[in-house]
Protein backbone atom coordinates (compact mmCIF):
# COMPACT_ATOMS: atom_id res chain seq x y z
CA UNK A 1 0.00 0.00 0.00
CA UNK A 2 1.54 3.41 -1.09
CA UNK A 3 2.54 5.89 2.12
CA UNK A 4 -0.20 8.65 2.23
CA UNK A 5 1.06 12.02 0.89
CA UNK A 6 0.86 14.19 3.81
CA UNK A 7 1.85 17.09 2.21
CA UNK A 8 -0.35 17.40 -0.78
CA UNK A 9 -3.22 16.61 2.27
CA UNK A 10 -2.73 19.27 4.49
CA UNK A 11 -3.20 23.27 4.73
CA UNK A 12 -0.18 24.12 6.00
CA UNK A 13 0.95 27.68 7.91
CA UNK A 14 4.15 29.38 8.03
CA UNK A 15 4.95 31.52 11.05
CA UNK A 16 7.69 33.70 9.73
CA UNK A 17 7.41 35.37 5.82
CA UNK A 18 11.40 36.11 5.88
CA UNK A 19 14.00 34.78 3.64
CA UNK A 20 13.26 31.19 4.40
CA UNK A 21 9.53 31.28 5.63
CA UNK A 22 8.90 32.86 2.23
CA UNK A 23 10.35 30.55 0.30
CA UNK A 24 9.28 27.96 1.55
CA UNK A 25 5.92 29.43 1.04
CA UNK A 26 6.85 29.66 -2.19
CA UNK A 27 8.22 26.32 -3.40
CA UNK A 28 4.76 25.23 -1.37
CA UNK A 29 1.93 26.81 -3.87
CA UNK A 30 0.55 24.31 -5.42
CA UNK A 31 1.80 21.25 -3.60
CA UNK A 32 -0.75 21.22 -0.71
CA UNK A 33 -4.05 22.44 -0.12
CA UNK A 34 -3.78 25.64 1.47
CA UNK A 35 -0.84 27.78 2.91
CA UNK A 36 -1.48 30.44 5.13
CA UNK A 37 1.74 33.02 5.91
CA UNK A 38 1.85 34.83 9.17
CA UNK A 39 4.00 37.31 10.17
CA UNK A 40 3.75 40.57 12.52
CA UNK A 41 5.73 42.51 10.00
CA UNK A 42 2.74 43.97 8.01
CA UNK A 43 5.23 45.29 5.41
CA UNK A 44 5.85 41.09 4.94
CA UNK A 45 2.27 40.30 4.54
CA UNK A 46 1.66 42.79 2.02
CA UNK A 47 4.33 41.64 -0.02
CA UNK A 48 3.34 37.94 0.13
CA UNK A 49 -0.73 39.22 -0.58
CA UNK A 50 0.65 41.17 -3.33
CA UNK A 51 3.16 38.34 -5.20
CA UNK A 52 0.17 36.10 -4.03
CA UNK A 53 3.38 33.92 -2.19
CA UNK A 54 0.35 31.96 0.24
CA UNK A 55 -3.00 31.59 -0.01
CA UNK A 56 -3.55 33.48 2.83
CA UNK A 57 -1.67 36.13 4.73
CA UNK A 58 -2.12 37.51 7.75
CA UNK A 59 -0.38 39.46 11.11
CA UNK A 60 -2.25 37.57 13.60
CA UNK A 61 -2.39 33.87 13.93
CA UNK A 62 -5.21 33.76 15.75
CA UNK A 63 -8.04 33.46 13.32
CA UNK A 64 -6.13 31.12 10.46
CA UNK A 65 -3.44 28.53 12.48
CA UNK A 66 -6.16 26.67 14.18
CA UNK A 67 -7.19 25.97 10.47
CA UNK A 68 -3.74 24.37 9.80
CA UNK A 69 -2.78 20.82 9.74
CA UNK A 70 1.09 21.42 9.41
CA UNK A 71 2.27 24.45 11.27
CA UNK A 72 6.31 25.09 10.00
CA UNK A 73 7.75 28.05 12.76
CA UNK A 74 10.29 30.04 10.29
CA UNK A 75 11.05 32.45 12.49
CA UNK A 76 14.73 33.44 14.38
CA UNK A 77 15.49 31.33 16.51
CA UNK A 78 14.08 33.67 19.88
CA UNK A 79 10.81 33.99 17.83
CA UNK A 80 10.29 30.41 17.58
CA UNK A 81 10.81 29.58 21.45
CA UNK A 82 8.46 31.60 21.77
CA UNK A 83 6.45 30.42 19.65
CA UNK A 84 6.48 26.80 20.75
CA UNK A 85 5.19 28.56 24.76
CA UNK A 86 1.93 29.67 22.83
CA UNK A 87 0.71 27.15 20.15
CA UNK A 88 -0.95 25.71 22.45
CA UNK A 89 -3.53 28.25 23.22
CA UNK A 90 -3.29 29.30 19.21
CA UNK A 91 -3.99 26.23 18.12
CA UNK A 92 -6.57 23.95 19.84
CA UNK A 93 -6.43 20.74 17.37
CA UNK A 94 -3.79 18.09 16.29
CA UNK A 95 -0.94 19.48 14.29
CA UNK A 96 2.50 18.85 12.95
CA UNK A 97 4.76 21.24 13.95
CA UNK A 98 8.36 21.55 12.21
CA UNK A 99 10.64 24.64 12.93
CA UNK A 100 13.12 25.43 10.80
CA UNK A 101 15.80 27.24 13.16
CA UNK A 102 19.51 27.61 13.07
CA UNK A 103 19.98 26.10 16.23
CA UNK A 104 18.22 22.50 17.89
CA UNK A 105 19.32 21.64 21.23
CA UNK A 106 17.02 24.24 22.78
CA UNK A 107 14.26 23.91 20.10
CA UNK A 108 13.93 20.18 20.80
CA UNK A 109 13.52 20.41 24.40
CA UNK A 110 11.04 23.15 24.41
CA UNK A 111 9.09 21.21 21.77
CA UNK A 112 9.45 18.28 23.99
CA UNK A 113 6.85 20.09 26.42
CA UNK A 114 4.01 20.67 23.87
CA UNK A 115 1.01 18.62 25.01
CA UNK A 116 0.50 15.42 22.73
CA UNK A 117 -1.22 16.70 20.90
CA UNK A 118 1.09 18.44 18.73
CA UNK A 119 3.53 15.89 16.58
CA UNK A 120 6.89 18.21 16.78
CA UNK A 121 9.86 17.62 14.84
CA UNK A 122 13.24 19.95 14.91
CA UNK A 123 14.62 21.34 11.78
CA UNK A 124 17.14 23.39 9.61
CA UNK A 125 17.68 23.78 5.55
CA UNK A 126 21.50 24.56 5.09
CA UNK A 127 20.96 26.74 2.57
CA UNK A 128 20.32 31.28 2.57
CA UNK A 129 21.33 34.14 1.42
CA UNK A 130 22.77 37.03 4.08
CA UNK A 131 19.75 39.17 2.86
CA UNK A 132 16.87 38.06 5.23
CA UNK A 133 13.63 39.62 3.99
CA UNK A 134 11.33 38.03 2.05
CA UNK A 135 11.72 40.56 -1.16
CA UNK A 136 14.66 37.70 -1.41
CA UNK A 137 12.92 35.25 -1.54
CA UNK A 138 12.75 32.32 -3.83
CA UNK A 139 11.49 29.21 -4.50
CA UNK A 140 14.54 27.66 -5.50
CA UNK A 141 16.62 28.49 -2.44
CA UNK A 142 16.08 24.85 -0.85
CA UNK A 143 17.25 22.61 -4.13
CA UNK A 144 20.47 20.87 -3.88
CA UNK A 145 20.41 21.79 -0.25
CA UNK A 146 20.77 19.53 2.89
CA UNK A 147 17.61 19.98 4.70
CA UNK A 148 18.73 18.51 8.84
CA UNK A 149 16.04 17.01 10.76
CA UNK A 150 16.20 16.57 14.51
CA UNK A 151 13.75 14.35 15.96
CA UNK A 152 11.82 14.75 19.40
CA UNK A 153 11.25 12.33 21.62
CA UNK A 154 7.75 12.16 20.33
CA UNK A 155 8.20 12.60 16.65
CA UNK A 156 5.64 10.10 14.73
CA UNK A 157 6.02 8.24 11.86
CA UNK A 158 3.80 10.89 9.98
CA UNK A 159 5.89 13.39 10.98
CA UNK A 160 8.93 11.80 9.64
CA UNK A 161 6.94 10.79 6.18
CA UNK A 162 5.62 14.10 5.55
CA UNK A 163 9.65 15.39 6.23
CA UNK A 164 10.67 13.34 3.56
CA UNK A 165 7.95 14.43 1.30
CA UNK A 166 8.87 18.04 1.92
CA UNK A 167 12.41 17.32 1.22
CA UNK A 168 11.24 15.59 -2.17
CA UNK A 169 9.23 18.72 -2.94
CA UNK A 170 12.02 21.41 -2.50
CA UNK A 171 14.26 19.28 -4.58
CA UNK A 172 16.57 18.81 -0.79
CA UNK A 173 17.85 15.79 0.74
CA UNK A 174 17.42 14.78 3.96
CA UNK A 175 19.54 14.45 7.10
CA UNK A 176 18.63 12.71 9.95
CA UNK A 177 20.77 13.47 13.54
CA UNK A 178 20.29 14.00 17.05
CA UNK A 179 19.97 18.11 18.10
CA UNK A 180 23.20 17.75 20.01
CA UNK A 181 25.19 16.55 16.78
CA UNK A 182 23.14 19.43 14.59
CA UNK A 183 24.38 22.14 16.65
CA UNK A 184 28.12 20.90 17.42
CA UNK A 185 28.17 20.52 13.58
CA UNK A 186 26.71 23.62 12.16
CA UNK A 187 29.06 25.78 15.03
CA UNK A 188 31.78 24.73 13.30
CA UNK A 189 30.56 24.97 9.32
CA UNK A 190 27.45 27.74 9.43
CA UNK A 191 27.88 29.55 13.11
CA UNK A 192 31.76 30.27 13.85
CA UNK A 193 31.97 31.32 9.66
CA UNK A 194 30.12 34.03 10.52
CA UNK A 195 32.62 35.11 13.06
CA UNK A 196 35.23 34.70 10.84
CA UNK A 197 34.01 36.52 8.14
CA UNK A 198 33.65 39.37 10.73
CA UNK A 199 37.02 39.28 11.80
CA UNK A 200 38.40 39.73 8.62
CA UNK A 201 36.02 42.57 7.84
CA UNK A 202 36.77 44.26 11.03
CA UNK A 203 40.68 43.31 10.29
CA UNK A 204 40.75 45.28 6.42
CA UNK A 205 41.44 48.64 6.49
CA UNK A 206 39.20 51.08 4.53
CA UNK A 207 41.80 52.40 2.49
CA UNK A 208 42.17 48.61 0.97
CA UNK A 209 38.47 48.68 -0.63
CA UNK A 210 40.26 49.25 -4.36
CA UNK A 211 41.96 46.01 -3.92
CA UNK A 212 39.09 44.00 -2.64
CA UNK A 213 38.44 41.35 -5.47
CA UNK A 214 36.16 38.27 -5.85
CA UNK A 215 38.20 36.51 -2.93
CA UNK A 216 37.50 38.80 -0.16
CA UNK A 217 34.27 39.69 -1.53
CA UNK A 218 32.86 35.33 -0.90
CA UNK A 219 35.10 35.23 2.07
CA UNK A 220 32.92 37.90 3.85
CA UNK A 221 30.16 37.71 2.34
CA UNK A 222 28.29 35.98 5.15
CA UNK A 223 29.29 39.09 7.62
CA UNK A 224 26.72 41.01 5.93
CA UNK A 225 23.75 38.38 7.90
CA UNK A 226 21.79 41.28 9.87
CA UNK A 227 22.94 40.75 13.74
CA UNK A 228 19.69 40.79 14.79
CA UNK A 229 19.37 37.09 13.78
CA UNK A 230 22.94 35.89 14.36
CA UNK A 231 22.48 37.06 18.23
CA UNK A 232 20.01 34.67 19.30
CA UNK A 233 22.33 31.66 17.34
CA UNK A 234 25.36 32.33 19.37
CA UNK A 235 23.21 32.79 22.43
CA UNK A 236 22.04 28.96 21.77
CA UNK A 237 24.75 27.60 20.61
CA UNK A 238 27.56 29.38 22.76
CA UNK A 239 29.68 26.03 23.95
CA UNK A 240 29.74 24.79 21.03
CA UNK A 241 31.18 28.02 19.08
CA UNK A 242 33.29 28.98 21.57
CA UNK A 243 35.06 25.20 21.15
CA UNK A 244 35.46 25.83 17.02
CA UNK A 245 36.77 29.76 17.62
CA UNK A 246 39.67 27.78 20.00
CA UNK A 247 40.13 25.36 17.40
CA UNK A 248 40.87 28.07 14.46
CA UNK A 249 42.64 30.19 16.97
CA UNK A 250 45.35 27.42 17.35
CA UNK A 251 45.65 27.33 13.59
CA UNK A 252 46.39 30.90 13.33
CA UNK A 253 48.61 30.69 15.88
CA UNK A 254 50.60 27.86 14.20
CA UNK A 255 50.57 29.94 10.84
CA UNK A 256 51.74 32.91 12.84
CA UNK A 257 54.62 31.01 14.34
CA UNK A 258 55.90 29.43 11.09
CA UNK A 259 55.35 33.17 9.38
CA UNK A 260 57.26 34.55 11.96
CA UNK A 261 60.21 32.01 11.44
CA UNK A 262 60.02 32.34 7.83
CA UNK A 263 59.59 28.00 7.98
CA UNK A 264 57.99 28.25 4.39
CA UNK A 265 58.53 24.26 4.04
CA UNK A 266 56.21 24.08 7.08
CA UNK A 267 54.03 26.51 5.78
CA UNK A 268 53.76 24.18 2.33
CA UNK A 269 52.59 21.22 4.10
CA UNK A 270 49.82 23.23 6.25
CA UNK A 271 48.44 24.25 2.94
CA UNK A 272 48.61 20.91 1.23
CA UNK A 273 47.04 19.65 4.09
CA UNK A 274 43.98 21.84 3.86
CA UNK A 275 43.46 21.23 0.42
CA UNK A 276 42.97 17.45 1.41
CA UNK A 277 41.02 18.18 4.18
CA UNK A 278 38.75 20.58 2.29
CA UNK A 279 38.40 17.73 -0.40
CA UNK A 280 37.04 15.57 2.81
CA UNK A 281 34.48 18.14 3.73
CA UNK A 282 33.44 19.25 -0.10
CA UNK A 283 34.42 16.17 -2.40
CA UNK A 284 31.97 17.22 -5.13
CA UNK A 285 32.89 21.06 -5.31
CA UNK A 286 36.70 20.14 -4.56
CA UNK A 287 36.89 18.01 -7.70
CA UNK A 288 35.49 21.10 -10.08
CA UNK A 289 37.87 22.19 -12.39
CA UNK A 290 38.00 25.89 -12.60
CA UNK A 291 36.91 27.13 -16.47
Amino acid sequence: MAEPNLLAESRIAILGLGLMGGSLAMALKGQCTQTFGIDPDPLAVAYAQKHKIVDLAVEYPHDVLPRADIIILAAPVGGILKLIQSLPELHPGKAIVLDIGSTKAVIVREMEKLPSRFDPLGGHPMCGKEKLSINHAEAGLFKEATFAFTPCENTSKNAHLFAEHLVRVLGASSLWLDADTHDLWTAATSHFPYLAATALTLATPTESAPLAGPGFRSTTRIAATPASMMLDIFATNQINIIESLDLFRAQIDQIRELLHNNDLDSLKIIFERSVLHREQIIPEESRTEPP
